[in-house]
């Protein structure tokens, strides 16, 4: 009985985890693509050299420090939502969650040799990449099931669904 009240709340998490994912998988080409076209490739290089030369727990600390600039922004976005600037607020906080994945993906590509030589930080990579695995395979039928229904030619679909989309269809003749 109580897991399947909490069937729900561990698919929202897979999904949200995923979203995660998939902002990383995304957004480290993209902060790629701005790194050469500002001569930021020869800083990647510089870094790169100078991590090479760090030991494993110093590169912790390289890895985490570039987020740390990123909390004030954090917190302006929580004063504009305190008071009730939404869009400035959603802007400011959807901002600071793109640019600091985009920086810790960077900071992470150049550091994930040493920081993968912590015995610590290797088991807590795989347990990480595992859940992005078991998330992933756990929205899968939730993704296949849309798709069939985005796809479909309305077999199993409600009749609610079938009026609303006849309904939909009828206001666009309409209009033109």
């Amino acid at each position: 009985m109580m897991r399947r009240l909490l069937q729900p709340f561990w698919v929202l998490l897979a999904i949200i985890f995923l979203i995660e994912a998939w902002l990383w998988d995304h957004l480290e080409p993209i902060v790629e693509r701005i790194v050469a076209l500002i001569p930021l490739r020869a800083f990647k290089q510089w870094l790169s050299d100078r991590v090479d030369a760090l030991s494993p727990a110093m590169t912790l600390i390289v890895f985490a420090v570039p987020v740390i600039p990123l909390f004030p922004l954090k917190l302006v976005g929580l004063w504009l939502l305190a008071n009730e600037y939404w869009l400035s607020a959603a802007v400011v906080i959807v901002l600071g969650k793109f640019l600091g994945l985009g920086v810790t993906a960077f900071i992470f590509d150049v550091t994930r040799a040493k920081l993968l030589q912590m015995a610590w930080f290797k088991k807590t990579y795989e347990f990480i990449m595992a859940m992005r695995a078991k998330a992933a395979e756990l929205v899968q039928p939730i993704k296949q099931r849309i798709r069939d229904i985005l796809r479909g030619d309305g077999t199993g679909w409600s009749s609610r669904m079938l009026r609303t989309i006849a309904r939909f269809r009828k206001s666009v003749h309409q209009a033109r």
